[in-house]
């Protein structure tokens, strides 16, 4: 803030603070996407379109694993291949512009949440500040484990169930390039904001409406929703794939229960 005393400060000074904090946010993911702009036909052939190959490193583990134990036979098959095809004049360009523009966003998370809290910062106490600022870099760790886990994982094996599934002999399988990057981009932003569910758990504690009963309550059907849930992402149909799922699910579904505060003594049931 550029006023020693918050009270001071008027609400046009309030409103220029906030117009200097979002300029400096823009400029930041404007320059980290020219950055990404530039080096984006490297990125998009080893890191975006490497889940299309069969050297993936992912697919590559699971068939050493399948030597010694036989429950992934879908991965043996070494002629797996994912033909990505453009069917729109324009699409590589402006794919090109926006997958630069969303990893530019993804990269600059810290900076920006780094930013709004120093906005907000005077409004807290020190109790405040220091919780807030604990919240916010263990959401930025919780969001990129998150979005690392829907790349390494969830969607790897989502493309190859679904690129190798056939409804009939005369359908030729290829995939757009619209239709890559929606599916690439959407499973792997959806599981890092999964990820923060504990850090939403912790905040809705900190306001009085969440505590660790609703957790053990409703724990059982948590299980049967969160293993839905797993099934609808990556619907191959063995176990093995399912559960790599839905651990880490889970696992963020117990970390909010320890995070969040113990219902209040008063409220609880007499029985």
């Amino acid at each position: 803030m550029s006023k020693v005393n918050d009270n001071e400060m008027t609400f046009w000074d309030h409103l220029d603070d906030l117009r200097k904090t979002l300029f400096r946010i823009a400029a930041f993911i404007g320059i980290v996407s020219l950055v990404f702009f530039l080096y984006m036909p490297q990125i998009f052939d080893s890191v975006i379109l490497a889940p299309t190959r069969n050297d993936f490193f992912l697919y590559k583990w699971f068939n050493e694993a399948n030597k010694h134990i036989a429950l992934f036979p879908d991965f043996c098959l070494g002629t797996f291949q994912v033909k990505v095809i453009n069917i729109n004049l324009s699409s590589q360009f402006f794919i090109h512009m926006s997958t630069s523009f969303w990893f530019a966003l993804v990269l600059s998370f810290p900076f920006v949440i780094y930013q709004l809290f120093l906005f907000i910062k005077p409004a807290l106490y020190n109790h405040e500040q220091k919780n807030a600022g604990w919240a916010f870099f263990f959401g930025n760790i919780l969001f990129f484990i998150g979005v690392v886990i829907g790349y390494i994982i969830v969607f790897p094996l989502t493309l190859r169930f679904l690129a190798g599934y056939q409804l009939s002999k005369f359908i030729e399988q290829s995939v757009s390039l619209d239709s890559y990057m929606d599916s690439f981009l959407m499973l792997c932003f959806m599981m890092g904001l999964v990820f923060e569910l504990p850090l939403l758990s912790w905040f809705l504690s900190q306001l009085g409406i969440l505590h660790r009963g609703f957790f053990n309550r409703f724990r059982k059907h948590a299980i049967v929703l969160l293993l839905i849930l797993a099934a609808v992402v990556t619907p191959t149909g063995d176990p093995f794939t399912l559960m790599v799922v839905f651990l880490p699910i889970y696992m963020l579904w117990e970390i909010s229960a320890l995070v969040v505060k113990r219902k209040p003594i008063e409220s609880e049931d007499v029985n």
